[in-house]
């Protein structure tokens, strides 16, 4: 599932709203030169500006990014050994006309766009195929998955009244908005909320917070119509696919085996798909073009985004985010973007093998944390760097989200955690960046935390090209900023803790740092 924030519900729940607006570009700045907790991209350009860079190419899996964005169009990988458009696959590489990238989540009938949530998925099959048995004389496998099929049933009916809570809760922001809008002659801005009477006491609460969240600058009206949109699109969504069998619905658009997680060939190149604001987003973020006078600064300067799609509105499926790697790989990106992430994986052993094979090719994966509050520690998320078989992948980084102000609250109160599973925290709060139809606005996530990281990772890549990736790795854990207070625990009241009680490196990622390290211009201690 997309890591992105559903402000509707945020909105109603306790969310600290202490840090005020900064910079467009804050993500870029540096903690020492500029006061702001950014990667230090700037810094380490002026660091650098005597070295040349080597173009890097950074695979984005997301949910499809829009090609032809004002700010990204210059920037997006092509495939050079694929002629467009023609019905070849020229490179023979078992995907005909894939000149950005690819879709697997696309088809002769359509194109995906909604999805049930991975414990929908493993509840509706196991609950078709034990409908159709007399349970109490089972034995062998099939006594086993019925043993850990009654496991899974309250798990997903509590995630059923989670989703229809949560529903219920938007609404009530949703209705809130539209009342105020009508009050203000169908205008929704800052003026519009002062000028409202309340309806009743809870209109009242949520319209308090909004006059303060708009004080501080912390987003436009517009932006909270589009967001609230979104999270209702996103979690009706949930609630609905109870009501449906995913995997029928996959097969008839896509038409793949949903059962043959070793399928490799399927898909189509619409590489923007029904909704691309998320991976538009992260792709802005990572390389939008610098200097241009358009838009926002991307991170890294030398950088081409290779498309995949493969992340719905919903989970994504395991067998489509191990093709992702791979396509990624065979086609020559160095770097690979993952912000996703959900909590099952019935086919961990496929992802795990592409991983491998990832790292064996010297390809680092970024991946985000999760935005559930969570202790990765204590509850795992996937995919991940743990292998099925033992061991775990040296080119993996999982990372955290972070804001810009030096304070209690600098770490994302949504965003996950974990003293021995996160590597550290990047900016991931209120970031500006691209989305669809030449237009860009903020938002909030581990989702924006990972491209901070793979823009950080790509200009190491870029200028110290000789690097292995688990050496990039190193010197990005190595060179974080330090923090030394504490900081509030997300998804508590009170606790705070030190920073590396909730991250492997205790810091925040600085790629000026990095820099210096690796040109030897560090002090020594």
């Amino acid at each position: 599932m997309k890591n992105n924030l559903l402000l509707a519900a945020l909105f109603i729940t306790s969310v600290s709203f202490s840090q005020k607006k900064k910079p467009d570009n804050w993500q870029t700045l540096d903690p020492m030169a500029d006061k702001i907790y950014g990667v230090g991209a700037e810094e380490a350009y002026k660091t650098l500006k005597d070295k040349k860079s080597k173009t890097v190419i950074v695979a984005v899996i997301d949910s499809g990014v829009h090609p032809n964005h004002e700010d990204l169009k210059d920037v997006i990988w092509t495939n050079p050994k694929e002629i467009p458009d023609n019905g070849i696959d020229d490179d023979h590489n078992g995907y005909v006309d894939d000149v950005h990238g690819w879709n697997f989540l696309g088809g002769k009938n359509g194109d995906i766009d909604h999805e049930a949530s991975e414990l929908t998925r493993m509840y509706q099959r196991e609950s078709r195929k034990f409908s159709k048995m007399d349970t109490t004389k089972l034995t062998g496998d099939d006594a086993k998955q019925f043993e850990e099929f009654k496991t899974i049933r309250p798990k997903y009916l509590k995630e059923q009244l989670q989703a229809v809570q949560q529903l219920q809760g938007i609404k009530v922001f949703s209705d809130f908005l539209g009342n105020v809008k009508a009050a203000n002659k169908g205008v929704l801005d800052k003026d519009a909320f002062k000028k409202y009477t309340p309806k009743n006491d809870m209109e009242g609460k949520i319209n308090k917070r909004m006059k303060a969240v708009f004080a501080m600058g912390l987003i436009k009206p517009e932006e909270l119509e589009s967001q609230v949109k979104q999270g209702y699109d996103q979690v009706s969504n949930q609630v609905n696919s109870s009501k449906m069998n995913a995997d029928s619905i996959r097969q008839y658009i896509v038409g793949d085996d949903v059962n043959n997680v070793n399928e490799r060939y399927y898909g189509n190149n619409h590489y923007q798909g029904p909704d691309a604001l998320h991976g538009t987003h992260v792709s802005g973020m990572i390389a939008a073009v610098r200097n241009n006078k358009i838009g926002i600064n991307g991170i890294a300067n030398d950088v081409k985004i290779m498309i995949i799609r493969a992340v719905p509105d919903g989970d994504e499926r395991d067998k489509d985010i191990a093709n992702s790697i791979r396509y990624a790989v065979d086609n020559g990106a160095t770097i690979i973007n993952m912000s996703f992430g959900k909590y099952y994986s019935p086919d961990k052993k496929a992802v795990d093998e592409a991983v491998q094979y990832a790292q064996s090719k010297d390809v680092l994966m970024i991946h985000a944390a999760g935005n559930e509050s969570k202790d990765n520690d204590k509850e795992l998320s996937f995919p991940n760097r743990e292998f099925l078989s033992g061991g775990v992948a040296t080119n993996w980084i999982n990372v955290g989200a972070s804001g810009a102000d030096k304070g209690k609250t600098i770490i994302g109160s949504f965003s996950n955690y974990g003293a021995k599973k996160v590597d550290f925290f990047a900016p991931g709060v209120d970031i500006y960046s691209t989305i669809p139809d030449n237009k860009y606005t903020s938002e909030s996530g581990t989702s924006m935390a990972c491209p901070s990281t793979a823009g950080a990772a790509a200009i190491i890549r870029e200028y110290f090209p000789e690097l292995k990736s688990n050496e990039v790795r190193d010197v990005l854990m190595k060179t974080v900023t330090p923090y030394k207070g504490k900081v509030k625990v997300p998804g508590t009241k009170k606790d705070k803790k030190k920073l590396p009680e909730l991250c492997i490196s205790g810091g925040f990622l600085n790629v000026n740092n990095a820099a210096k390290e690796l040109l030897g211009l560090n002090k020594k201690k």
